[in-house]
């Protein structure tokens, strides 16, 4: 009986001495890798894939002024639910401002505490350092140094003429994100010039020339509280909307095109290099919603519906108003806020989306054309493209979606759309992000990340 058991161990050993090794026997057993948990982003919900009409319905009386409806699908991906909130982008700002705080005191400060620095074969005393954000950004971070408080003041706060009633007040023009992506459509029309040996006399094409360097201003134009009324007292907002904690869980504005662009970025690289500290896979980038997946996540579903919430009505049976917007001729208080309200204010349409009409409108990546209907793909239509410096202005214009605070209801249709231009910011306009489904079958339910 021993012997038998030590012949069949021995058998177990060698059936898996001879699985998943390099050589596979001689068989295509394929790259052996570590299986990864689908997981559900924080503060993000599951769209699934599926099939609808991109455009106004037909029972609306103005579809024929725009062009026709077109029946498009739709891969599945994740949304934020709610709009990003001035909390949120705070975090992207003292980011950066912690970021250039580091680089601006430079050796005045705690190597040690602030940077972490590489260990292993090849580093030496000029390799790059990493900056510690947990000591950087926790309570008794460099905010909180009294070694160098004096230092952080001179270098980041408002000085001599600028300074106003001897406040400490953040010099918020430094504030600048530089970052870089890679333009794929580029990439692709060039994709035959890669090879640096075509004896055709056509020059080869490098990869630098499809990467796309940008330096973006990040802090929010509170000023745009002010500019974008006439004759109007709103100060108070453009003082202390993005600044006071009052309104922390409120939609971010005054953020331009570009600005919420490179929110996506910066967002993307946070939880790469937390992904990859705990040598896990990253996740794929995030971005603003086109077109299609803002109207296709509004619809939340429902097919030929007005509303995010069905329709045709703008109210519930019980006569409230569902959806913050300019009701009648300006009776803005009727909806429950004179501006913008609670990011998770009113009921979540059928995908768990708050506020897909109404509040704020939003950014995509989308750029905008009367005739894009008739010709983007009906696969994950998209109309985008590099926009260059030199380009005329009607080339820019980006696609606004959901109607806000200051629209009238017309505007808050999922079909309804309009146009800003990139570098425009207003009181009316957030933004929110999305990211791609990996693919696996969403029957593995995903985990709920936590923050």
């Amino acid at each position: 009986m021993r012997n038998l058991y030590l012949s069949a161990l021995i058998l177990i050993v060698f059936v898996l001495s001879s699985c998943g090794k390099g050589n596979g026997r001689g068989e295509l057993v394929g790259v052996r890798t570590k299986a990864v948990k689908q997981e559900l982003p924080y503060g993000m919900v599951y769209i699934p894939a599926g099939t609808f009409v991109m455009g106004q319905v037909d029972q609306d009386v103005t579809i024929s002024q725009f062009p026709q409806n077109k029946q498009v699908t739709i891969s599945a991906f994740y949304m934020d639910e709610t709009e990003i909130s001035n909390s949120e982008y705070k975090q992207f700002v003292n980011w950066v401002r912690d970021s250039i705080a580091i680089t601006k005191l430079g050796s005045k400060i705690d190597q040690k505490k602030y940077f972490i620095t590489p260990k292993g074969k090849g580093v030496t005393a000029n390799s790059k350092k990493y900056i510690n954000w947990k000591n950087v950004s926790s309570k008794k971070g460099i905010w909180s140094d009294k070694k160098i408080v004096n230092d952080l003041e001179k270098a980041m706060y408002y000085d001599g003429a600028e300074k106003f009633y001897n406040k400490k007040e953040l010099k918020v023009e430094q504030l600048k994100y530089e970052y870089s992506w890679i333009d794929y459509n580029k990439a692709a029309n060039y994709r035959s010039r890669r090879d640096p040996n075509l004896n055709n006399g056509t020059p080869s094409v490098t990869r630098d020339s499809f990467i796309v360097r940008e330096r973006t201003y990040i802090y929010p134009d509170t000023l745009v509280w002010i500019s974008d009324f006439t004759y109007a007292q709103n100060d108070p907002m453009a003082k202390g909307y993005f600044s006071h904690p009052s309104f922390s869980n409120y939609p971010v504005v005054g953020v331009t095109w570009e600005q919420a662009k490179a929110f996506t970025v910066w967002r993307s690289r946070l939880n790469e290099s937390y992904k990859n500290s705990k040598k896990l896979p990253a996740r794929l980038d995030y971005d603003l919603p086109t077109e299609a997946q803002f109207e296709y996540a509004a619809r939340g579903g429902r097919v030929g519906t007005s509303y995010p919430w069905g329709g045709p009505y703008i109210r519930n049976a019980k006569g409230c108003l569902l959806a913050n917007f300019k009701p009648g001729r300006g009776n803005y208080i009727d909806d429950g806020g004179a501006f913008t309200v609670y990011v998770k204010s009113y009921f979540p349409n059928d995908y768990g989306l708050y506020n897909m009409a109404g509040n704020v409108s939003e950014w995509t990546s989308s750029l905008y054309s009367d005739a894009a209907t008739a010709y983007v793909n009906g696969i994950n239509p998209s109309f985008n493209k590099a926009v260059k410096k030199g380009d005329p202005d009607y080339n820019k214009k980006r696609v606004v979606k959901g109607g806000s605070w200051k629209d009238i209801g017309y505007f808050l249709q999922n079909g309804a759309r309009t146009y800003e231009y990139p570098d425009s910011a207003r009181s009316s306009i957030g933004f929110r992000c999305v990211l791609p489904f990996l693919g696996r079958d969403i029957s593995d339910k995903p985990s709920r990340m936590k923050p």
